[in-house]
């Protein structure tokens, strides 16, 4: 673990926790598994607040438990899947490009609350669009299944399903039956397990009602006055429906996705619009029967593809052949043909993650690894130009082509003076996890200027909230003007900085965490080759 990634898992841990959450972690991060009472006593932190933060970055699935030989649990945090919270505005804005604004917040929920159940989620989600449409009357609200003001329960249930059915979201372990009925002590700490079939299983769910808008204070949950609220009501407490079936986010889809979407990216690029739509389809018809680790998508017929294309996408058979000819021939091979039943059989090549799946498709596993290494490789080049100048970028080009090489060797091959060259190395050298640290560069800025400007911005906080409480009873549109007056022309232009600023910021950690993500692609395609 090196110091930029702890540096990076301690800046992202506080920020999403707080910093007592963020010590646990950090400390589990340098050390290592402990049981309770020594992080407690390593870290001079009370019993209860150990539980509590392990509770949550367990919650979160940020540590997991096991159980030593002696019987002692030991707790050992989860690096790889803290440094995953970055990715967080990407799998959310993922999820909002396929399933709209429903599909966001149900993804956006479970981020933020590690695992829920259906029941809960849907509810949530359902009473957070009916606050954002309250006051609104938007022309598409009845197709989504609005009637004014209140989002139905049925509506962002179904797009829950299909996020199951796409496996965006799964099921969390359970306890499995047999443990809890066995007569003898209980173990230390319970083992989870789920089997694959159960793992995207929707539970049979029939939820009834509509999400609640926000009320004023004489108005009850239902949003009938208090007045007419049947006496029965108070003490009916449903069962829920789903009691002990959690949910979370499924991330290694979501990677898939990227992936999926980097290759449709990468054929328009290299041919055109009517091959990606070709390859965008293949992958479509492959997302839940192709496992997310797998190299190749699952043979699909070419009658199957042309049954497949989206309405409207008038080709015929015939030059959909004739495309899938020259995607095969292809030297990259995104496309490979396995068969020629069914009009042709082809597949997709996702990564080099086996070296033989399909004999006839041997030749792409190396041309992928290439493709993958070029584009790494650019990108790294990139970094290194930004950071120490050209000079710098030809030292680090020398070193890729030539894998091992002396001081003296870089000194006369890239032609640089021999002091020059040493410092490049060494600043290079002391600096090799630049895209990390590039990150949480990025990530402590952003909390530099919001804490700059902390005061201006509860300030108009408050002011908003003050509007849409207004505007929920009704309040005219000169009251509404007198409130918004209360923060100043700078001091909006102010905000107006801030939010700029702080937007620019936000998309420069996106962009990093692309690089990132390629690069590690790279390396897992290299790893699994060896």
């Amino acid at each position: 673990m090196t110091q930029a990634e702890i540096k990076l898992c301690s800046l992202l841990l506080q920020e999403h926790f707080g910093e007592i959450v963020e010590k646990i972690g950090v400390h589990l991060i340098r050390t290592g598994s402990q049981p309770l009472r020594v992080i407690a006593h390593d870290t001079g932190t009370s019993l209860d607040q150990v539980k509590k933060a392990l509770c949550v970055l367990i919650q979160h699935n940020l540590v997991i438990h096991r159980v030593h030989k002696r019987g002692v649990v030991e707790y050992e945090a989860q690096c790889s899947r803290v440094l995953r919270m970055l990715r967080y505005p990407r799998y959310i804005y993922t999820a909002k490009t396929l399933y709209s604004d429903t599909g966001e917040l149900l993804v956006e929920e479970l981020l933020l609350n590690g695992k829920m159940t259906m029941s809960a989620v849907v509810k949530k989600v359902a009473d957070r669009l009916t606050e954002t449409m309250e006051g609104q009357y938007c022309s598409h609200a009845v197709s989504r299944g609005v009637d004014g003001k209140n989002m139905d329960y049925a509506e962002v249930s179904n797009t829950f399903v299909r996020l199951a059915d796409t496996h965006f979201v799964q099921r969390c372990p359970v306890v499995p039956a047999t443990e809890n009925s066995d007569p003898g002590p209980p173990p230390p700490a319970p083992t989870l397990v789920i089997s694959e079939k159960d793992m995207y299983l929707v539970p049979k769910l029939s939820l009834i009602g509509k999400g609640k808008r926000r009320r004023s204070s004489d108005e009850d949950a239902t949003g009938e006055p208090k007045a007419k609220r049947p006496k029965h009501t108070s003490d009916n407490k449903e069962p829920i429906p789903d009691d002990g079936i959690y949910w979370q986010a499924n991330l290694d889809r979501f990677h898939q996705h990227f992936r999926d979407q980097a290759i449709v990216s990468a054929v328009a690029n290299r041919m055109d619009q009517t091959s990606s739509e070709i390859v965008r389809t293949m992958l479509r018809m492959s997302e839940i029967t192709t496992s997310s680790s797998a190299p190749f998508t699952q043979p699909l017929s070419s009658n199957e593809i042309f049954r497949s294309l989206p309405v409207g996408y008038n080709i015929s058979k015939q030059v959909l052949d004739q495309y899938l000819t020259l995607l095969a021939d292809d030297p990259l091979e995104f496309v490979g043909k396995s068969g020629d039943s069914g009009g042709g059989m082809y597949v997709i090549n996702r990564n080099d993650q086996a070296k033989t799946l399909l004999s006839d498709l041997d030749p792409w596993h190396e041309d992928l690894h290439k493709a993958l290494g070029c584009l790494s490789t650019a990108s790294l080049e990139s970094v290194v130009q930004e950071r120490f100048g050209s000079r710098c970028a030809r030292i680090f080009r020398l070193v890729l082509q030539k894998k091992h090489l002396e001081q003296k060797q870089v000194e006369d091959f890239a032609m640089i003076p021999a002091k020059e060259a040493k410092d490049m190395l060494y600043k290079m050298l002391s600096e090799n996890f630049i895209s990390l640290q590039s990150v949480a560069n990025l990530i402590e800025r952003r909390q530099f200027e919001t804490k700059e400007n902390k005061r201006l911005l509860e300030k108009s906080q408050r002011v908003e909230a003050i509007i849409a409480s207004m505007q929920a009873t009704g309040a005219e549109e000169a009251q509404l003007q007198e409130i918004e007056e209360m923060i100043t022309a700078p001091e909006r232009q102010q905000l107006e900085t801030l939010k700029r600023n702080v937007n620019k910021l936000d998309a420069c950690e996106i962009q990093v965490d692309e690089t990132i993500f390629l690069l590690e692609s790279y390396i897992e395609s290299t790893l699994k080759r060896q």
